[in-house]
């Protein structure tokens, strides 16, 4: 028992391992570029919190628990990465599952429950929380179909119902970027998980990292979205309006949140 305990922290423990070769470019970091694309989450996190800084004011829990459970994303993946050992990956994929479910209870409208919950909070968040534990459970069970069942529904997991009521045309452009940006993300992971043996015949086996790049990437677009029709719902006070950073007129630009008063609601 003692050899299993140490066993599952060794180096190349995992049983996945990525596509780029380990220990090419360093003794102690079994896939550098993996590793080292990382630095996205931790350059995420301050960009997030300071492009939004006026929703952060009004949910300060909302905004840091999520900024908190990130940047455990992007230290156990930077860890995983370095080792490729079976604790590193399951610390990788539990901290995806979780960030995932804490933007579920956190974010998703509490409108669409049955009529006899939505008004109680309590149950709400005991509802949330006990399919977040279903989830972990079968994580446990087989971590693969966990993430694929997971996250790759999760890239869409803003209820289509609310599209057609929104007419707000800034809506319809960051969805649309993100789901761009989603796409070519996943597309990265499992063309670096599935077809290997041909990026390693052309010698170009870095395509887990791009994963790493392009999803903080569609973060930036998802996260907008979500606390848009967060405000919406739960916060009538204000009125919400995507702007974009630094200006509207630049070819590429980061959408953020900006809260104005609001006396009515439409």
């Amino acid at each position: 028992m003692g050899l299993l305990h140490w066993f599952i922290f060794a180096y190349l423990s995992s049983e996945v391992d990525w596509c780029e070769d380990n220990f090419q470019h360093s003794e102690v970091i079994a896939e550098y570029y993996n590793t080292i694309s990382n630095v996205s989450f931790f350059l995420l996190l301050p960009t997030l919190l300071y492009l939004n800084h006026q929703y952060v004011q009004q949910r300060p829990f909302s905004a840091y628990s999520l900024a908190i459970m990130l940047l455990l994303v992007g230290t156990f993946s930077t860890y995983y990465h370095v080792t490729l050992s079976y604790v590193g990956q399951m610390l990788d994929e539990l901290a995806i599952l979780w960030t995932l479910a804490l933007k579920y209870v956190l974010w998703f409208p509490k409108c669409y429950f049955p009529g006899f919950i939505k008004n109680r909070y309590d149950l709400v968040a005991a509802f949330r929380w006990a399919e977040t534990l279903h989830w972990t459970c079968l994580l446990h069970i087989n971590f693969w179909m966990a993430l694929i069942l997971l996250e790759l529904p999760c890239k869409t997991n803003l209820s289509p119902l609310l599209f057609p009521r929104c007419s707000n045309p800034r809506v319809h452009r960051i969805a649309a970027f993100m789901v761009m940006w989603w796409v070519l993300a996943i597309s990265c992971w499992l063309s670096d998980r599935w077809f290997c043996g041909f990026w390693q015949r052309i010698n170009f086996c870095y395509l887990h990292s791009f994963w790493h790049l392009l999803i903080s990437i569609a973060l930036l677009y998802c996260c907008p979205l979500f606390i848009y029709f967060d405000v919406v719902h739960e916060i009538p006070s204000f009125e919400p309006e995507l702007e974009y950073w630094p200006s509207d007129s630049w070819p590429i630009a980061l959408p953020y949140l900006a809260l104005r008063k609001s006396y009515k609601r439409c």
